[in-house]
């Protein structure tokens, strides 16, 4: 594949090639179309996203879990979406995912390649941000999410997810007219 962004027919065969389950891959569509959701609220808001690379990346974000259920399915996917020549822009959106990022010290537990791994873009934040308002392929609210990181003890990752949802929020609230 070259380097463009790949359709949405494109991401979901390459999620079945890598033998992703049909869980994920319905779990991948519901989070693309919630993000696809919230780019559009966002982009009315007179912020520029690039629509076609969050339904990718949204679609594409969990193939690592096509190796593992693992925290590493982010590493994974990653390795993967290299090795289908995807672009830079959706490497960094699987690899970003995780919680509402992960820092470099995290990383380094977890004996990840020495990188950032905490969402940058806008379309990395709504991504990510997405994928933790869907369990399985049901919306949930935010605050489930949080809970959760809460209960299994992993505090920071709770309030990174706080202040995606804050800054989402933001952007969703924000009235940028010119």
């Amino acid at each position: 594949m070259s380097k463009q962004l790949p359709t949405r027919e494109q991401a979901i065969s390459i999620l079945q090639k890598n033998k992703c389950s049909p869980e994920v891959i319905a779990h991948c569509q519901a989070v693309a179309l919630l993000a696809l959701e919230l780019a559009e609220k966002i982009e009315a808001k007179k912020y520029f996203i690039d629509v076609s690379l969050i339904e990718a990346g949204a679609l594409l974000h969990d193939l690592g879990r096509a190796k593992t259920h693992s925290v590493n399915h982010a590493i994974e996917g990653m390795q993967l979406a290299q090795a289908e020549g995807l672009p830079d822009a959706i490497v960094c959106i699987i690899k970003r995912h995780i919680g509402a990022g992960i820092t470099t010290e995290e990383a380094q537990l977890f004996n990840w390649p020495k990188d950032n791994y905490i969402p940058q873009t806008l379309e990395e934040k709504i991504v990510c941000y997405a994928d933790k308002c869907i369990s399985g392929t049901k919306r949930i609210p935010v605050e489930t999410t949080i809970k959760q990181l809460q209960d299994q003890k992993l505090e920071d990752a709770a309030k990174r997810v706080r202040k995606l949802y804050n800054e989402i929020t933001q952007l969703l609230e924000d009235h940028n007219i010119d």
